[in-house]
């Protein structure tokens, strides 16, 4: 009986602990970048960002370090930008990433839904 309420408590627990991907891009992200179409003063919007080319917006100044960078934010290259941004980019603005895959992840998903 114990084992079956705490099999039960375990799952239906779960939900509720794992947060979505707007939840995490809220909480990581959501600070400084927005997903509307516009970009602000502090950073570039991130509405269709995966599949864009790498800092092509017209209504951003991008640092040097991202003029520099070369193709498209794929979601390998978000991946590691989030993972590791200054060492994707050495001398990039961004300072702050996500070093947790699973939060990448769920970041990366969320803003493939942003067309």
């Amino acid at each position: 009986m114990r084992i079956a309420l705490a099999f039960v408590l375990v799952f239906a627990a779960t939900p509720a602990l794992a947060a979505t991907g707007q939840e995490v891009f809220n909480d990581k992200c959501g600070e400084c970048h927005t997903t509307d179409a516009a970009s602000t003063p502090t950073a570039p919007s991130l509405k269709g960002v995966v599949g864009r080319n790498i800092a092509s917006l017209k209504d951003y100044q991008y640092s040097p370090a991202l003029k520099a960078k070369q193709g498209d934010w794929t979601e390998q290259a978000l991946d590691t930008f989030l993972f590791n941004p200054r060492g994707f980019a050495p001398g990039t603005d961004m300072l702050v990433g996500a070093p947790d895959p699973g939060d990448r992840k769920a970041i990366i998903d969320y803003l493939k839904t942003l067309k």
